[in-house]
């Protein structure tokens, strides 16, 4: 196998689609939650993104402190 260990254009197209598919709504997620959009670039990383998911099930939303005034 000459191949061994090699991505085709089409794997490489497959995982940028992937990648889009899923930080396009984990960014509008935090943004909403009232923090810059580029962490959740951090959601790629493993252990990290476990972390961030607890920080927003737990954290006041922007929408919770509007409702309180």
């Amino acid at each position: 196998m000459e191949n061994e260990g090699y991505f085709g254009a089409a794997a490489w197209i497959f995982l940028l689609i992937c990648l889009v598919v899923y930080l396009v709504p984990v960014w509008r997620i935090v943004s909403k939650a009232g923090f810059n959009g580029a962490f959740s670039l951090l959601s790629l990383v493993p252990i990290v993104n476990i972390v961030m998911l607890w920080v927003f099930a737990f954290i006041d939303w922007p929408v919770e402190r509007d409702r309180t005034r």
